[in-house]
């Protein structure tokens, strides 16, 4: 199945194009481990040198998943790292954000615990269950009526990202039935095409309830009838990335309602088809597990790291070259 996406930029109200250029310029950034995903399991890097990443590049924060870094991650710290890493944090003016890979109460109680140690605002998650649609949808339900015992303060503006296998509708209900107001939703620009679903649909379909994203780009892989994605560099793919990014800076009236645009880079990360053009009616999901950028067996590591290093500075430069092109097409409508 061939993909095709307008990149075209839409016509602006002079009302839009202001909101545009204002919020543009404050364009809340974060890093996101994941850009350094070899580096981290490795050891050659860990959540200090992710927040001075930040620091240094006058970001808003970081978005770290509780197992990046392996016997170093925030999973395996110890209640006193974490409250140091928690002043570092602080110390720069920097949010931490946190990730797991799943929606099960445990896990989710593991985050908090670790969030409230951190004092981080958000903690994204996702389903990752093998079963039909309706069963997926109908378990993440039950999974995330738990939340508000989890956090009765409301600490946490948790995130459900749309990942490889539902569509943006079937997040929506979702979020609708559990019907918790800091539960939201995070847009990554590329995983819904895994559920055979171009990222300006999705993005329409989820647009009431994004509030975080994770931006990157990729080459979509036609196979067996459905997509699949191979990440690449950022400004290097197939993706709308202009487009997407004016469109997400545009939603909600009086404030921005994105509050957090995760820097993902994630080159050589691939993910195979999960839903088809042709699937029968509620289809089967397999199981898969956590997100890795496979290496190559001949693959030269040490060269890797560098390069990884140098594409998350890279992307930081392609998407700062965007927004300053959003804003040459926002002042054409004034």
């Amino acid at each position: 199945m061939k993909y095709t996406e307008s990149v075209t930029l839409p016509d602006l109200s002079a009302e839009q194009a202001r909101r545009l250029i204002e919020r543009s310029n404050r364009i809340p950034l974060y890093a996101h481990a994941y850009a350094f995903h070899l580096n981290f399991r490795c050891n050659r890097m860990g959540v200090e040198a992710l927040l001075q990443f930040a620091h240094q590049h006058r970001l808003k924060g970081i978005k770290i998943h509780l197992d990046d870094g392996e016997s170093l991650s925030l999973r395996h710290c110890d209640d006193a790292r974490l409250v140091a890493l928690k002043a570092l944090a602080q110390q720069w003016g920097l949010e931490v954000h946190l990730e797991v890979s799943s929606t099960d109460t445990a896990e989710l109680g593991e985050a908090v615990r670790i969030g409230r140690l951190l004092a981080a605002t958000s903690i994204r998650c996702y389903p990752r269950y093998a079963g039909r649609v309706s069963e997926i949808i109908a378990w993440t339900v039950r999974d995330l009526t738990v939340l508000s015992t989890l956090d009765p303060q409301g600490q946490f503006r948790f995130t459900l990202e749309q990942h490889e296998d539902l569509k943006g509708e079937e997040l929506v209900r979702i979020v609708e039935a559990v019907g918790n107001p800091n539960l939201k939703l995070l847009f990554d620009f590329a995983n819904m095409l895994n559920a055979c679903e171009h990222p300006l649909d999705a993005l329409k379909q989820m647009a009431p309830h994004i509030s975080d994203v994770h931006i990157k780009d990729a080459q979509v892989v036609s196979e067996r009838g459905g997509w699949g994605h191979r990440a690449c560099r950022s400004g290097e793919g197939q993706l709308p990335m202009a487009r997407l990014l004016l469109e997400l800076l545009l939603l909600g009236d009086e404030q921005p309602q994105v509050l957090a645009y995760g820097l993902e880079e994630e080159v050589a990360y691939y993910a195979p088809p999960l839903r088809f053009a042709d699937e029968a009616p509620d289809p089967w999901i397999p199981y898969r597990g956590v997100s890795e950028t496979e290496l190559a067996a001949n693959a030269d590591l040490d060269a890797l790291l560098v390069r990884e290093l140098q594409d998350a500075q890279d992307q930081l430069d392609q998407v700062r070259g965007l927004l300053g092109q959003l804003q040459l097409h926002a002042r054409h409508w004034l």
